[in-house]
């Protein structure tokens, strides 16, 4: 299982945690250190659209109006903390976020 994200978000750290507890082998991606492919974010947007892009983000108030009226997809090549986190995927199912509802999907 691939989990993306950055290593001092506490939500991909929950995430991991949690993950490994089950049993589950973790690849960790820290999007900072190595930013996503131009392939592997268009098929991150093409899956969760504009909700990929995380707008309560500390990156995002630090932006100005200008920047902000980038297409998503240019934006978080720019700024890839941006990105909601963390996106796991395993066997071509992806997910956003660590929601209940995603919990119960790789958790189960």
């Amino acid at each position: 299982m691939d989990l993306y994200g950055i290593k001092t978000c506490d939500t991909c750290r929950k995430a991991r945690k949690a993950l490994e507890a089950a049993g589950k082998t973790v690849i960790f991606h820290d999007i900072r250190e190595t930013p996503l492919s131009a392939e592997k974010l268009a098929a991150f947007y093409e899956a969760f659209g504009d909700k990929l892009l995380n707008r309560s983000s500390t990156t995002w108030r630090g932006l100005d109006e200008a920047e902000r009226a980038t297409p998503v997809k240019d934006l978080l090549a720019l700024h890839p903390t941006l990105m909601k986190r963390p996106v796991l995927e395993e066997a071509g199912q992806m997910t956003l976020g660590w929601a209940k509802d995603v919990q119960g999907l790789w958790l189960a």
